[in-house]
């Protein structure tokens, strides 16, 4: 197999060349061109796919999961459409986009609560089981450890100001660049009472932050944490940082409830 690593190829031009199979990681394809490209069977995950045209195109049997804003096919902008149809398959979806301190507290009941079934839902399965991934997905494990992660991330460092909040068994999303301090051990295969041990810890400080917020405190923004580590040293929203903990909580209970229903399955 050819490679072509740490390349400067701008510009280059690719005409009747056969790319089946190849395999593309942190290339930058800003303003490229596609032309009568044959892309069935591709995997996108982590693309940035802003200002995007695409015409005289077929886009059949395409499954999408991701943040969809101002996406026009047809001349029809379809994200408020598919909003407002999760909504309606989720009813409790519209509370994760709570407006004052009250909604947060509420959220986040919400998040515990429906956390609370999908785990017994999971002590169902066999312990193995949980450590298998389905389609390149985390397990359930991973799934766990990725959120004690955005916690740490977004609450005890972005909002507590902790610069190195990090547990060993934290797992940070698969595309971000190895981060000094931050740890990420795919091979860890910690039990599930042992990663739910964490999960607790973690979620009790979100409902300390949460339980305490006031309508000032809310709107008011964090200090910067010096140091290497995620998010960047800056300035962030409180807002920002709780709905992004909000947001990776459902969207990974969602994905979390879909892989195990085949687990299920797959064990029966």
């Amino acid at each position: 197999m050819t490679e072509f690593v740490a390349q400067n190829m701008e510009r280059s031009r690719f005409e009747d060349v056969k790319l089946a199979g190849s395999r593309f990681e942190r290339c930058d394809l800003t303003g490229a061109q596609f032309r009568s490209v044959d892309m069935s069977g591709a995997r996108l995950r982590d693309i940035g796919l802003y200002r995007v045209v695409i015409r005289g195109s077929e886009l059949v049997d395409v499954d999408i999961y991701g943040d969809i804003e101002n996406l026009v096919i047809n001349g029809v902008d379809v994200a408020p459409l598919v909003s407002a149809e999760l909504d309606r398959r989720y009813p409790l979806r519209p509370k994760m986009r709570p407006a004052g301190p009250a909604g947060f507290r509420e959220a986040w009941d919400i998040v515990g609560q429906l956390w609370d079934e999908t785990v017994e839902r999971a002590r169902s399965l066999r312990p193995d089981l949980l450590h298998e991934s389905v389609d390149g997905e985390w397990s359930f494990i991973e799934t766990l450890r990725h959120l004690v992660f955005a916690t740490d991330a977004w609450v005890r460092r972005a909002i507590l100001g902790d610069p190195a909040p990090w547990d060993p068994l934290d797992l940070p999303w698969d595309e971000m660049p190895d981060t000094p301090g931050i740890p990420r051990d795919r091979d860890a295969r910690p039990s599930l009472d042992e990663v739910l041990a964490l999960r607790r810890d973690r979620m009790s400080t979100v409902r300390e932050v949460v339980d305490g917020l006031t309508a000032e405190s809310l709107a008011g923004h964090t200090e910067p944490v010096e140091g290497p580590g995620w998010p960047r040293p800056r300035s962030y929203p409180v807002r920002e940082c709780l709905l992004i903990v909000l947001n990776e909580e459902w969207e990974h209970r969602l994905y979390a409830e879909r892989d195990l229903s085949i687990l299920a399955s797959k064990a029966a």
